[in-house]
């Protein structure tokens, strides 16, 4: 189950997911705690990057049935004692506005592996104005899933 900052948020937080986040990690020889406090104080360093994923309109009255993004906005921060969480920032429904959560199932990771075939249809560019990863400003522009391991990796103190 995601964890959201406040009944607002723009984003969450999805702490079961670090248990397979942590063994990737782990296969690479780091070691990291999910920190579940969702603040910025007490962050070492930020990370911003990109994952790919689906999104389902919660509006009752929306047409569209959901989406699925090659670009998903999230922020890995980094804390003390080798502690890390990650923001997943929501996006908007082209027809109708709605804000919508992601799904985010087990086969993310965040950590690079082989890369799956996109078997799907681009409808154009990244609409920054549906994406509250581009409204907060952490939203990259890389066309990649970046090397997350390698990240975390250069997070040691």
């Amino acid at each position: 189950m995601p964890q959201r900052a406040s009944s607002e948020a723009r984003w969450c937080m999805f702490p079961s997911l670090h248990d397979n986040v942590s063994s990737l990690l782990e296969d690479d020889g780091l070691h990291f705690t999910f920190y579940p406090i969702d603040r910025d104080t007490g962050c070492i360093k930020s990370y911003d990057t990109n994952i790919m994923g689906k999104f389902r309109c919660n509006n009752q009255t929306c047409k569209a049935t959901g989406w699925g993004s090659r670009k998903i906005a999230i922020t890995i921060r980094r804390f003390r004692n080798q502690r890390y969480n990650a923001r997943v920032y929501y996006q908007r429904c082209k027809r109708c506005k709605t804000l919508s959560e992601p799904e985010v199932d087990d086969s993310w990771s965040g950590v690079e592996q082989e890369r799956r075939p996109f078997s799907g249809t681009s409808n154009g560019p990244h609409e920054r104005s549906l994406c509250e990863g581009c409204k907060a400003g952490h939203c990259n522009d890389a066309s990649e899933v970046d090397n997350l391991a390698g990240r975390f990796a250069n997070y040691a103190l």
